[in-house]
């Protein structure tokens, strides 16, 4: 198991094209970490943000009746693709990271399992 900032270093350094990540707790909106970001990406206000888009995917499935669980929610930009995986493990309940990554340096499909084995190792 690996402790929060082995974990958030290990998605900057593991995964191409990855410029920021964050443990966010979803219920009250907080970044528990971060690692990444600067000046011109405010990480503590993306991940606030993406609280929202979490609560409205979630209330959502819950008003179409949707028994199914969210692995992640990708968000596409032109030049950034944001990564939002919900944690499943104990003491994941409520968190999500959040990873940003460079679309012109990142694969998606690696970084997706990339970002899989590192919430199986993390220890909230």
């Amino acid at each position: 198991m690996a402790n929060l900032e082995t974990s958030l270093k290990e998605c900057l350094s593991s995964i191409d094209g990855s410029t920021a990540v964050a443990l966010v707790d979803y219920t009250s909106g907080m970044a528990l970490g971060t690692l990444g970001g600067g000046k011109d990406f405010n990480l503590e206000v993306a991940a606030a943000g993406n609280t929202d888009v979490v609560r409205s995917k979630l209330r959502t499935m819950e008003h179409l009746g949707l028994k199914d669980e969210i692995e992640d929610i990708l968000i596409t930009l032109n030049t950034q693709y944001h990564m939002i995986r919900l944690l499943k493990g104990r003491g994941g309940n409520g968190l999500f990271l959040y990873l940003v990554l460079d679309a012109n340096r990142a694969n998606l499909a690696m970084a997706r399992h990339q970002l899989r084995r590192i919430e199986g190792e993390l220890e909230v």
